[in-house]
Formats: structure tokens, sequence, C-alpha cells
């Protein structure tokens, strides 16, 4: 294990954070959008993470963190609204199924996880110096 494993580990940390912000701000910035180009009412979207096989540690440093973006397939929240061109035969327009406390409670999240990884980072870095003013004596 070398010194820059725990390097590429935030690294791939802070991307994989990044990646979810920017769903998480999608949703939340489409959560009133009831026409897309597919037809419908905008799907919420979520980041998985893939999970590891802790056995193998050292091996799978490197490797990427998030496994895929899903689409959430949950029923739309139907809103009575005749008067909207958008409204179905029975005066019900199909809004996304996103909750606005629910994705700022994940964006939140995903931003602390972030700036965790960049104190690790920045822990790295004071260490590499510290290493480095250590040789140079």
């Amino acid at each position: 294990m070398s010194f820059f494993d725990g390097m590429n580990i935030a690294a791939s940390g802070m991307s994989a954070q990044r990646l979810r912000m920017n769903i998480i701000s999608a949703n939340i910035s489409n959560a009133d959008s009831v026409k897309t180009k597919e037809g419908g009412p905008y799907k919420r979207k979520d980041v998985i993470f893939e999970a590891k096989d802790y056995s193998k540690f050292p091996s799978i440093l490197k490797e990427a963190v998030v496994d895929k973006v899903v689409r959430d397939d949950t029923p739309p929240k139907l809103k009575y609204d005749p008067q909207n061109p958008m409204a179905n035969k029975d005066g019900y327009v199909a809004y996304p199924n996103i909750n606005p406390v629910v994705e700022m409670t994940n964006l939140i999240d995903a931003m602390r996880t972030y700036q965790a990884n960049v104190s690790v980072m920045d822990s790295a870095k004071q260490m590499a110096q510290g290493v480095i003013g250590i040789l140079r004596t």
C-alpha cells in the first residue's frame, strides 16, 4: 500500500459525491417538471454506490465508487388542476414524486461527505510536507 492510495481513495470519494450532488440538484430543479422528452413527468434519479468486498481491501483502492445512476419509477403525484393544459381527462396533472426536504437532506449529506474527503486530502498533504521537511534535515 503506497502513500498515494489514501489520496486516491479520497479523490474517488470526492468524485462520487460530486456526481451525487449533481444528480440531487437535477432532481430539485425538476421537481415541478410535468413534461419531459420521454413523455410524462420528470423521473427522480439516484446514485447507487458499489458494494466492496473488504477482504480484498488493498486491491480495490483505485476502483470506482459509483456503480450506476438509476431512475426512480415510483408513481407520480397527481394534483387536481383541470385548467392545466397538461391535465388528463379526469383533470389531474402528474408531477414528479420528488420530496424537496428529502432531496435537501441528501444534498447536505453529500456535501458533508465531500468535505470529509477534502479533509483527508488536506491531512495527507500535510503529512507529505512533514515527511519532506524531515528528509531535508
